[in-house]
């Protein structure tokens, strides 16, 4: 059955947005609405004709509203094959008749769970029942019923219902919006039964597309961006002020530097490349944070996503005007003065976006399932202890901190030298600690001396203190942990080296 005209519509929502307007134009379509509660109450107040649930069914609604459409006379009116001669058989035996069209929003659960002043008697009368029962009803029979869930849908069911084409496939399109809208619904109450829990017993995903990208790590690979549903990513309410559209790789550099430069309370730049920082500083004033991070490594900045903590004003646009070519870059906001310099790059994407959320877990998508952790905490000094024969300053401390904090987030095996503020030289993803320190030594040059070192794991051999004293670094941070960390201490009291063990190590994969 593909057209159907629409003669009886059950409407129960909690939502009343845009209800008066929909059903007044549902009843000038000749529509008659049965509805039932506050939903009634909201119709009959506009001057609208509408049958009541009650009576309907003959049996009033109970337990404080909890019982009202759980009944034969909806549920057969939702349920019956049309097709069926046994079904229409039972619905005139029984005097039903059946709905067309059933529009239906749930209790705000999610919205419940997130009000501080909600307790778990509040949480719990808001699992809707009635509700998700109807609109599963109704997408399972959208072949003679269409299923409304949301009050974004009510301007083009309406006007299918007006110009006579309510056919099967919008029907069919609202019954997978709907048992989407379940799905979700459901899982959100999975979540909240597993809140206590580091690492819940069963995890619910439901994910819901935001875009369609032009192909993903490479041309050959489909690609789309998703969010789960109910939540606002910063990605996904970001606002791209101008630029080409965001590519896969575009998306994942981006989370990786907006997560990074947001771990640092000072202005700071984190230039990234391929999920790796290949440039971070921090300094006084935005500009001055720009140039010292692109000073780091201009060949690899080249193609780069950056993102700033600050406002992006006029003298840092210039300075990122005159470096080289950037892909995008991300800001809490953009001067209008920076917004007209950048305008003279077209295919610059320059996206203003709120801070990221540290909340939520980790996974890596394996094989039919995930690996799941519990997110990174990269913790202070505070808890550092000196294992060498000489302290550090208080100026190589805050240096070590600066240094540590970028360590761990970049990809293991990771080495950070920094000098002032500036992340010289990083040596990032590869195979060994001592090739992971010669790569930062290479990049830092004769930036090294006088610097410092992050490590994001232990060093399992002297060969990497020694390469880096060579260099002229003065102090290190490491979790500490290996078998020859006394071999390793001495390479560092042999060098004059300061050296702190965190007892933490920060793997990144």
């Amino acid at each position: 059955m593909s057209h159907i005209g629409v003669a009886r519509a059950l409407v129960s929502v909690y939502d009343k947005t845009g209800l008066v307007p929909f059903a007044e134009r549902l009843v000038a379509a000749g529509v008659e609405l049965v509805s039932s509660g506050g939903t009634a109450a909201t119709l009959a107040a506009a001057g609208l004709p509408v049958t009541s649930v009650d009576s309907v069914t003959a049996a009033p609604e109970m337990l404080g509203g909890r019982v009202k459409t759980l009944h034969p006379a909806i549920h057969g009116a939702i349920l019956a094959d049309r097709s069926n001669p046994a079904h229409v058989a039972d619905l005139d035996a029984r005097g039903i008749e059946p709905f067309e069209l059933v529009v239906v929003n749930l209790y705000p659960f999610r919205e419940t769970v997130a009000d501080p002043d909600s307790g778990p008697a509040d949480i719990i009368e808001k699992i809707d029942i009635g509700g998700p029962t109807m609109v599963r009803a109704a997408a399972k029979n959208h072949a003679f019923v269409g299923i409304v869930t949301s009050p974004d849908q009510y301007g083009e069911t309406v006007d299918r219902i007006e110009q006579g084409s309510f056919d099967a496939a919008f029907r069919a399109s609202l019954a997978r919006e709907a048992f989407f809208h379940t799905a979700s619904y459901d899982a959100a109450i999975v979540g909240w039964f597993g809140r206590h829990d580091a690492l819940p017993e069963r995890i619910v995903l439901p994910l819901r597309k935001k875009a369609d990208l032009r192909y993903g790590e490479n041309p050959h690979q489909l690609a789309a961006t998703y969010a789960e549903d109910g939540a606002q990513p910063w990605w996904a309410s970001a606002d791209q002020l101008q630029g080409k559209p965001m590519s896969f790789n575009n998306y994942i550099d981006a989370e990786a530097a907006w997560r990074h430069v947001h771990a640092f309370d000072r202005a700071a730049c984190v230039i990234v490349k391929h999920t790796n920082a290949c440039g971070v500083a921090r300094a006084d004033e935005l500009a001055e944070a720009f140039e010292a991070a692109w000073a780091c490594d201009p060949r690899s900045a080249f193609g780069s996503v950056i993102a700033v903590n600050r406002a992006l004003d006029e003298r840092t646009a210039e300075a990122l005007l005159a470096a080289g070519f950037v892909e995008v870059i991300i800001a809490p906001a953009v001067d209008p003065g920076a917004q007209q310099l950048l305008a003279s790059k077209g295919n610059l994407r320059v996206l203003v976006a709120v801070p990221p959320s540290g909340e939520g877990l980790d996974a890596k998508r394996l094989e039919a399932g995930f690996a799941v952790q519990a997110g990174d905490e990269i913790e202070g000094p505070a808890g550092w202890s000196v294992v060498s024969e000489r302290a550090p300053t208080e100026a190589e401390r805050r240096e070590l901190a600066f240094a540590w904090t970028v360590a761990a987030h970049t990809k293991s095996n990771a080495i950070v030298i920094s000098n002032d503020g500036q992340a010289v030289g990083i040596g990032a993803g590869d195979q060994s600690r001592v090739g992971a320190s010669n790569r930062a030594i290479v990049q830092a040059a004769d930036r090294a001396a006088g610097g410092v070192v992050a490590s994001d794991a232990f060093f399992p051999f002297r060969d990497g203190i020694d390469a880096l004293a060579g260099a002229g670094v003065t102090a290190i941070v490491q979790p500490g942990g290996s078998v020859r960390d006394a071999e390793v201490i001495a390479a560092a009291d042999q060098h004059g080296i300061a050296m702190v063990f965190t007892g933490r190590r920060h793997f990144k994969h």
